[in-house]
């Protein structure tokens, strides 16, 4: 029902139609401004410079593993035998590990589990996670692979602005606010994990009883 008014509203920009319809489902599976909040927790303490390095290195990561999957994503998967619901489990699993690594006392782990948080867990599987993923099986599919390409190009983009502009949204939370944020940041990192496995899981479940 939605598509369909979707697809209603932009009828008369017919064709830009599959670009806007492919941006739309990658635009919530990136979910660039939620994903803020636990950037900032994930780089506190960190200096301007490694912030900036944070985020060219998960754009550039989550670009890499989204633009990979889509072109050799379904040959991989064929070929592994890996599934979508594979990569929730794995990815929660290893976001649970983490987040309970940093929600321990003692900076010098904040500083160690911080280290590359660039490539694990920002870019992936924040960013690119089983989300993103699973969107880009399907939307190839219905939209073909050049809107697929351009809304995930253009959706990393908006990841990138967001995450450098956060010192905006850090200096109007304060000192104070930006460390509270920062170890919610961190519970809903465990919760973010949790959700992956039980998702991952109920999937294999579903599966199982439809084949029955």
């Amino acid at each position: 029902m939605v598509d369909k008014i979707i697809f209603f509203l932009i009828k008369p920009l017919s064709p830009l139609a599959p670009f806007i319809l492919s941006f739309i489902p990658v635009f919530v599976a990136v979910n660039a401004f939620g994903n803020l909040p636990l950037y900032i927790g994930l780089t506190e303490g960190m200096s301007k410079s490694d912030k900036k390095r944070v985020i060219n290195k998960s754009i550039l990561v989550a670009t890499v593993v989204a633009l990979l999957f889509i072109f050799a994503g379904k040959l991989a998967l064929r070929l592994t035998g890996v599934e979508v619901f594979d990569f929730r489990i794995g990815g929660g699993i290893l976001l649970l590990v983490l987040s309970v690594h940093l929600l321990l006392p003692g900076e010098e782990k904040k500083r160690h589990a911080s280290a590359d948080v660039g490539v694990f867990p920002l870019g992936t599987p924040l960013i690119t996670g089983p989300a993103v993923l699973t969107t880009i099986l399907i939307i190839i599919d219905l939209y073909g692979i050049l809107p697929t390409v351009i809304s995930i190009l253009a959706n990393m983009a908006i990841s990138w602005a967001v995450l450098t502009y956060s010192e905006f949204f850090i200096k109007m939370l304060g000192q104070g606010g930006s460390r509270a944020l920062a170890k919610v940041a961190d519970i809903f990192l465990a919760a973010i994990a949790i959700m992956m496995i039980r998702m991952g899981i109920l999937e294999i479940i579903v599966r199982m009883a439809a084949k029955k």
